[in-house]
């Protein structure tokens, strides 16, 4: 593994009565692309906040760089890229204007890097930001985030607002970036077909709590879809068993399931019940529902 890039430890953060984050333990290493996935007001927002410092907990810790994000100063600071949901730029400043001004703060800054974003986002440099349509402000926002070589980049949402054809090119971009620069990138996104073939580590949120935390691809392994096929007689009503995590019923003979098995769980399944068993992998968007309903199974 590579450099430790954000640790947190029992992150607990309350507004009032409202409990945002309860109690969530990660370590996050790169260089890697993690997808933080969750339903609305899950806390992948809070999150992110927390890794840059810009909420503190209310109790555990968050570490960026190995330094208490409370403690987080412009060296470290330097070393992240943000491209929040909303961005929030000087509206009077054309594009190139805005880039230029914050580009007086980076030593790291690279032109070159700006006019291909500026091109591969078609975005016009002599636009007025504050007249920009919020998905051409967020391609500013991504803009200015990547100029700066981070070694740490946090995307809220960011291909939300992208068409379908520079969302492609986005998402390839974030491959070559890893690969440029070491960089570690961290994306939060409910368009989960679109990242799934980017991202290589999912953290999961559900309700504020950590629901999964692991290699996209070792999730993959653990869960699966089972498709029921009976050989001499109806199937039962229902299938029980620790690893059956959903049923559905397609007709008498047939039905899906999900499941949490190993092949000997398979093997032992199908003498036990005189059927056949298709395994069929499921994808992110398969994974989803199942990742967040994990705690009740």
């Amino acid at each position: 593994m590579g450099e430790l890039i954000v640790e947190t430890s029992g992150l607990t953060k309350e507004f009032g009565e409202v409990t945002a984050l309860r109690d969530v333990s990660i370590a996050l290493s790169g260089p890697s692309i993690i997808g933080l996935i969750g339903r609305n007001a899950s806390g992948k927002t809070t999150l992110l906040r927390h890794i840059v410092g810009l909420q503190l907990p209310t109790r555990g810790q968050a570490r960026t760089f190995g330094v208490p994000t409370r403690r987080l100063g412009h060296e470290q600071l330097a070393r992240i890229g943000v491209v929040p949901q909303l961005p929030n730029f000087i509206g009077w400043m054309s594009v190139r204007e805005q880039l230029r001004y914050l580009s007086a703060f980076y030593p790291r800054w690279d032109l070159d890097r700006q006019s291909f974003l500026l091109d591969l986002l078609d975005l016009d440099a002599r636009s007025e930001v504050g007249g920009l349509s919020a998905g051409n402000a967020q391609k500013v926002a991504i803009v200015a985030a990547l100029c700066r070589h981070p070694d740490l980049i946090l995307l809220d949402e960011p291909v939300s607002m992208l068409d379908p054809i520079v969302r492609d090119s986005f998402l390839k971009l974030l491959l070559d970036l890893v690969q440029e620069d070491n960089a570690t990138i961290v994306i939060s996104s409910h368009v989960l077909h679109d990242i799934e073939s980017t991202v290589d580590w999912i953290v999961c949120l559900d309700a504020g709590t950590l629901a999964a935390n692991a290699a996209l691809d070792d999730l993959k392994d653990q869960y699966a879809e089972w498709r029921v096929l009976a050989r001499s007689r109806d199937l039962p009503a229902r299938f029980e068993g620790p690893f059956v995590l959903r049923h559905t019923v397609v007709n008498p003979r047939a039905a899906r399931l999900i499941v949490r098995a190993a092949e000997a769980d398979r093997l032992a399944f199908q003498q036990t019940h005189d059927v056949d068993v298709e395994v069929a992998p499921l994808n992110l968007q398969g994974l989803f529902p199942i990742l967040v309903d994990s705690r009740r199974h």
